[in-house]
């Protein structure tokens, strides 16, 4: 063989190694991609989370603050806890 057929030969083993490599990481930034996506999403559902028990800490607070032994007091925390439960019920129905 000549010696431009064997350096031939080189480049084309060369060129094969490279476009393997290039398919092996693009498959590998696909998954990547893949990840990156589901863990923002992830970070989208904890920070509605988050924000849904903010609001409800404060609406727990604000019932607390209207602590009292008054029938209208009581009726007032009913209300707050049903609203608290109508609110848990769309967020399952949400989270469907």
């Amino acid at each position: 063989m000549s010696v431009i057929a064997k350096k031939l030969d080189q480049v084309l083993d060369r060129t094969q190694k490279l476009v393997d490599l290039s398919k092996a990481l693009q498959e590998h930034n696909d998954l990547l991609n893949l990840e990156n996506q589901s863990l923002k999403v992830a970070l989208e559902t904890s920070e509605n989370k988050r924000k849904e028990l903010e609001e409800k800490l404060r609406v727990l607070k604000m019932a607390k603050s209207l602590e009292g032994t008054s029938e209208k007091t009581l009726d007032i925390k009913q209300k707050i806890n049903e609203f608290v439960r109508e609110i848990d019920k769309c967020i399952v129905l949400l989270s469907k």
